[in-house]
């Protein structure tokens, strides 16, 4: 019988902190080169947070600009923006400027911290004349509502006739952003206690309330301020990712599909990329494996997700050999 003449879709997400989800990619792709005579076809994603520029500029192709921005603390720092579609669209990954990696463990400050960068970075892509603005937003060291990037962006004169996308990967409410994801980012509980009554206050004060709604509360609320004063769309960042990539017709046509994170657990359900490309496998009828810096899922949740096999692998070398041993199960 002749071999399977398909290629495998290798399609991780970043081991955040760790590696790309390029770099995740490609190493899975060396692994199966050495035993599979097909070319893999490799597709990093992201679910709107860190990385997601690279990954859409990998795949439609374009340019970066740079932009003057602020790090969480105010301080100034190089970023930038990228542009597609012949500069028509450009995507604004906000954890270039207020990433929450980007601030030491001992400067961390949710109270201080201010999404101000954000709102800079937002301004200079519709200063560039795109019609459309795509802010990946997840990552963010802020939990300030979003206020200073309203701030950053009326200094600038506003956006103007911009369409702005919000490309979320929570479906958390703007009332609960500092209390589900303050404490990463340096609150304790009295902390969590103040930021929460700062994000009623600013609430009331938007031209629509973002509360109770799904998704505003993403990078510390600041989701919920550009829909609220901006009238953006907020999109489920990992189905946004995934319609760019065309990565309905690539599972389609995959001999097998891989996916990967940093960690596998039972938040990778809620709407986590890898989630959601497992299971348009499943539904698909193609076989899926995953790759993971660790893996904390029950079993029964690994069958919900339907993985054939879960490979644990740390380093790029181990990532690699994971390519190999799930080359010999194809």
């Amino acid at each position: 019988m002749p071999a399977d003449a398909r290629a495998v879709l290798v399609a991780p997400d970043s081991f955040k902190g760790t590696f790309r989800s390029s770099e995740v990619a490609a190493a899975i792709g060396r692994g199966l080169e050495s035993v599979v005579v097909a070319a893999p076809d490799l597709m990093p994603v992201a679910d709107g947070g860190e990385g997601t520029l690279e990954v859409l500029l990998l795949a439609l192709g374009g340019e970066t600009v740079g932009a003057e921005a602020s790090d969480a603390l105010l301080r100034p720092i190089k970023a930038g923006f990228g542009l597609v579609e012949d500069g028509s669209t450009a995507i604004v990954e906000t954890a270039q400027a207020i990433g929450l990696p980007q601030i030491k463990q001992s400067e961390r400050d949710a109270e201080a911290a201010s999404s101000f960068g954000a709102g800079q970075l937002i301004a200079a892509a519709a200063r560039s004349g795109a019609g459309r603005v795509v802010v990946a937003v997840g990552g963010s060291a802020s939990s300030d509502g979003g206020a200073g990037a309203i701030e950053a962006i009326e200094q600038a004169g506003g956006v103007g006739e911009t369409e702005l996308i919000v490309c979320c990967d929570v479906n958390t409410p703007f009332e609960l952003a500092a209390k589900v994801f303050g404490p990463q980012k340096g609150a304790d509980p009295a902390a969590v206690e103040r930021l929460t009554a700062r994000l009623t206050e600013l609430a009331a004060s938007f031209p629509r309330d973002p509360r109770g709604v799904a998704m505003t509360g993403c990078a510390g609320g600041l989701s919920g301020a550009l829909w609220a004063q901006y009238d953006a769309a907020l999109e489920p960042g990992a189905r946004f990712v995934l319609s760019a990539l065309d990565a309905d017709e690539r599972i389609q046509a995959a001999r097998a599909v891989i996916v990967g994170e940093g960690r596998l657990d039972r938040t990778t359900l809620e709407g986590k990329i890898a989630a959601e490309i497992s299971v348009r496998a499943r539904q698909m009828g193609v076989p899926c494996y995953a790759v993971v810096g660790s893996n904390g899922l029950e079993p029964i949740d690994q069958r919900i997700l339907d993985l054939q096999a879960v490979i644990e692998a740390t380093t790029l070398e181990e990532i690699e050999q994971a390519g190999r041993e799930i080359a010999a199960y194809l």
